[in-house]
């Protein structure tokens, strides 16, 4: 039977199940969100259905106003999510397809929640439990044959939205093809990396993550190390995140980190390595004391009121012998000072290895930390996995780790890693070195441009299930490359279809990602090309346009060569829309200024959701000058309609540039006018998004591509429309959204978008449009106040306000 889900049940909305609803409501669903009534209510409260639903309806609306971490990709996708309570509410789960346990960690109280399930469920509904500790089998006891078939657990990680990990644990009762199921649906429509789980305490993610971080506590203690020095080495420096060790621990929360330690020390106790799960003392009289981390504000560090002589608040570190809290420090050791010149996160995990820092003291936590963690992931095999591949992949979504266990064992290389580990007295798995004696040299290698894993079962290496999936240019650069420079690669992705790789530091756009599109185009023209995706693996698709290049060429006044460059830039973009190929741009990450140009100037943009789109020139003093503030104008101009007052629309897009608005999502980009409805499209998992682009050049290439026309008919407003918006921007002034600079570049923005000081309302050229947008560009360059808020952003990487 194929299964379907349009409609979902989300039992408790606490942190976790009010994400999950989010998550949920982010990809069409419709959910049910329920929750207890709550225990305060007062006799004539009992009576009231909004006090009834209370609990549901305060987690909805806080998740609606949520700034930094919002788990909606828009907040209009609440309308999805509808409230209530499990006295008056329960039977509506009837027309749900899947019903999602996320209640209090207590076993009694999921077993009653299961018999209301169960009461009211349509037969064949998917019921799973978002447990991290309880086992999954131990929720099943009492249930119906159809009941246990249709049940997994299926443990999302917080915040829902944005880690990646989905790890799908069945019971042995399950459905088999439930599993295969939600393996499938987790990455196409969740967007998830879906990695299935045996039946074992904390699963696998938490089980590997928390062992690696109680070792980083045992390691720092016994080697006498700061927490600040501990977490410039664990970020990364080892391709972590910038949180380190111990500042994560305190974002995790040190009650929720001690729970698990102890649950995997007390739940586990054959694990060789449980030394390493024991709870330090320093981390005890934090619990003792109620210093949990970020949520009472100190734990490992506090942040205090108090600021320092640049402004900034001053944040204080526990120093761990003491006891006691002190400034915390930025510090600065050779090894550190190494690091930041070594490219490459394998070139970092070796630098840690190099006999010149055997002595170093943070080099050894590293090491034995890595060490550790070789022989125990070696050690989980067949425990908690059946296979290496799952073990990387958890920890890499799940603890947004760059690479994985046994990925950054293959960096040290297979035998060395063995030795060294036994060296530090660590025990590694048989299985391992039956592999060594076999002649493998390693767990990964790639053939044919698919990443293939050691099978421990079948001692073979097989392909990553969905590898075939994802375009990987590391796995093809070594035969793909078609053509090069400093800044790009362009490479073959097969069925007739180049892909444009940005290869400057931070995807900065800049003279060589210029000449790299114009010669990727030519190519993919010239040649027997369906067209050109231009797109990358990196984490962000790209910052912008190179600000230090601009700003060499304003501070030196040199307005002919700076007119030159944006000039270039423009007919980049220009030459990006009028080429005779179709062109797709694939978005990721930050998609900034001339990055959000490109992407606007492609014959369709496929963005991965979690892309942050937007035109960002006004907080560095300028506007939009790679065509952005021209398309923009011209986008204004195609929606107007006859019988509409067109000066509302063309305020919406003028307000988007002049206040920097970046859409913090791609759902949220196309109410931005950044996407475009019906054109682009928006993929969940990002790991797809180039293969998806490759498969919309090959469809429009099919379907007939032709080359559009050059645009003469875009209707401007001229002065009448400047009047409307210099008013508008007169009004950030006075709502104190602006400075007197702000409205200086508004108004640029709003010359450009009106067609300059034109007498009437009349039709223009994308020319005449991109002339007026370089000498408005280039006048603002000549000023003063601009050239701080460069200088700002080229030493601070803040926007100056001045």
């Amino acid at each position: 039977m194929s299964r379907r889900i349009s409609k979902v049940a989300v039992l408790g909305s606490g942190v976790m199940g009010m994400g999950i609803a989010a998550h949920c409501a982010n990809i069409g669903l419709e959910v049910l969100l329920l929750d207890i009534v709550p225990f305060d209510l007062s006799e004539e409260e009992k009576q009231n259905p909004a006090a009834r639903n209370r609990l549901a309806d305060q987690a909805l609306k806080a998740a609606v106003k949520a700034k930094k971490i919002e788990p909606f990709y828009d907040p209009a996708f609440a309308s999805r999510v509808s409230t209530g309570n499990f006295e008056d509410d329960f039977h509506k789960i009837a027309d749900c397809d899947w019903i999602i346990e996320v209640v209090v960690e207590r076993l009694d109280i999921k077993q009653k929640v299961f018999a209301q399930v169960e009461k009211y469920r349509k037969a064949g509904a998917i019921v799973s439990s978002n447990t991290s500790g309880i086992p999954i089998s131990m929720m099943l006891e009492g249930r119906s044959e159809d009941f246990q078939k249709n049940f997994c657990g299926t443990h999302f990680f917080n915040p829902p939205r944005y880690l990646q990990l989905l790890e799908i644990i069945p019971t042995k009762k399950t459905d088999p093809a439930l599993i295969d199921f939600f393996m499938d649906y987790g990455s196409r429509f969740l967007g998830k990396q879906t990695v299935l789980c045996k039946d074992t305490p904390a699963f696998i993610a938490n089980r590997v993550g928390v062992y690696a971080m109680a070792k980083i506590f045992q390691l720092t203690e016994e080697l006498g190390l700061s927490i600040e020095e501990v977490d410039q080495l664990t970020g990364p420096a080892l391709g972590r995140p910038k949180t380190g060790t111990f500042a994560l621990a305190d974002l995790v929360g040190l009650d929720t980190a001690e729970k698990v330690i102890k649950g995997i020390k007390d739940n586990c106790p054959t694990d060789e390595q449980a030394a390493a799960f024991e709870v330090p003392a320093y981390l005890q009289f934090l619990l003792e004391n109620k210093f949990l981390g970020n949520k009472t504000k100190k734990g490992f560090y506090e942040r205090t009121k108090q600021k320092d002589e640049n402004g900034r608040k001053i944040k204080l570190a526990l120093n761990l012998a003491t006891q006691e809290y002190a400034p915390a420090q930025r510090v600065k050791t050779a090894l550190l000072g190494d690091l930041k010149n070594v490219s490459g996160l394998a070139g970092k995990v070796k630098t840690f290895f190099k006999d010149k820092y055997q002595e170093d003291k943070g080099a050894e936590l590293v090491r034995r930390s890595l060490l550790g963690l070789f022989a125990y992931v070696s050690n989980r095999i067949p425990e908690i996995s059946d296979q290496l591949y799952s073990i990387d992949d958890a920890l890499r979504a799940g603890f947004a780790w760059k690479v994985g266990p046994f990925q950054y064992w293959d960096m040290i290389g297979l035998e060395k890693g063995v030795e060294l580990a036994e060296a530090d007295g660590q025990t590694v798995a048989a299985w391992v070195k039956e592999m060594i004696a076999a002649g493998h040299t390693s767990f990964y290698k790639v053939v044919n441009g698919v990443t293939n894993y050691y099978n421990v079962d079948s001692k073979s290496y097989q392909p990553v299930p969905g590898a075939e999936q994802s375009i990987i240019l590391d796995n093809i650069r070594d035969k793909s490359v078609v053509w090069e420079n400093s800044d790009v690669q362009l490479h073959d992705i097969g069925d007739q279809v180049l892909c444009l790789e940005f290869r400057s530091y931070q995807n900065t756009l800049g003279e060589g990602v210029v000449r790299g599109v114009m010669q990727a185009i030519e190519i993919a023209e010239q040649g027997d090309w369906r067209g050109l995706v231009i797109g990358n693996n990196a984490t962000n698709f790209s910052v912008g346009a190179n600000l230090m290049l601009i700003a060499q060429m304003a501070y030196e006044q040199d307005f002919d060569e700076l007119n030159m460059a944006i000039h270039a830039f423009q007919q980049m973009n220009m030459r990006v829309r009028y080429s005779s190929i179709p062109v797709v741009v694939a978005t990721q990450g930050f998609t900034f200024g001339g990055g959000c140009e490109m992407a606007m100037h492609a014959d369709a943009v496929i963005a991965s959701a979690e892309s942050y789109i937007g035109l960002v020139e006004v907080g560095v003093g300028l506007i939009p000058g790679g065509a952005g503030t021209k398309e923009f104008a011209l986008r204004a101009s195609d929606s107007f309609h006859k019988e509409d007052v067109y000066v509302p629309k063309l305020i919406d897009r003028f307000k988007t540039i002049a206040m920097a608005s970046v859409a913090t999502s791609a759902p949220k980009a196309f109410n931005e006018g950044y996407l475009r409805h019906g054109i682009d499209q928006v993929s969940v998992n990002t790991s797809l998004t180039l293969q998806k682009a490759k498969q919309k050049v090959i469809a429009l290439a099919n379907a007939g591509y032709v080359q559009p026309a050059s645009r003469h008919d875009i209707e401007v407003l001229g002065r009448g429309g400047l009047g409307a918006l210099y008013v508008a921007a007169e009004s950030l002034r006075l709502g104190r959204y602006a400075s007197d600079h702000d409205i200086k570049i508004a108004k640029k923005v709003a010359y450009v978008l009106c067609g300059g000081d034109l007498s009437a309302q009349q039709k223009v050229s994308e020319q005449y449009l991109l002339d007026i947008e370089r000498e408005a560009f280039l006048q603002l360059c000549g000023e003063q106040k601009t050239l701080e808020r460069i200088q700002a952003m080229l030493t601070t990487g803040r926007p100056l306000r001045n």
